[in-house]
């Protein structure tokens, strides 16, 4: 009876730990934050990083920004975690992704371009190998 009694309780403690909610992002409009992840099994920080921010591509920005300035004050963190309208960005060195979870499946939202600029995917120039061009050329100058 009571290794019964103790299986129950078990098996009830590892359901109960099984349906903790995920972290989910703030959908405060216009509102870009940064996601501090803090220690092992806290919950993570949402603090503003920017206000007013049309999309979520500005807000990218506003992240790649902030990574930027750190690597320059001598920081080490070159991954960077941000949410904006209920969604999760991270910015790394491939670009920026979007994700509805912290864990889940990402997506490309920006690419590195060919000098480390963030641009949209379908913007950037590739050379025959697949590698990005930095610098486009000029448009042709137009014959009269």
């Amino acid at each position: 009876m009571r290794t019964s009694v103790s299986a129950v309780l078990i098996t009830g403690a590892l359901a109960l730990g099984a349906c903790q909610q995920p972290v989910k992002a703030p959908f405060d409009e216009g509102v870009c934050f940064v996601v501090e992840m803090g220690d092992e099994g806290d919950a993570p920080r949402f603090n503003a990083l920017a206000r007013d921010q049309p999309q979520i591509e500005f807000c990218a920005a506003r992240l790649e920004e902030m990574r930027l300035r750190f690597l320059r004050l001598g920081g080490t963190r070159r991954e960077v975690t941000g949410a904006y309208q209920g969604q999760f960005i991270f910015i790394d060195g491939a670009g920026a992704w979007i994700s509805r979870s912290l864990d889940g499946s990402r997506f490309v939202l920006l690419a590195r371009t060919g000098d480390g600029r963030l641009a949209m995917p379908g913007a950037i120039r590739r050379a025959a190998d697949g590698t990005p061009i930095a610098v486009a050329a000029p448009p042709p100058e137009a014959t009269p």
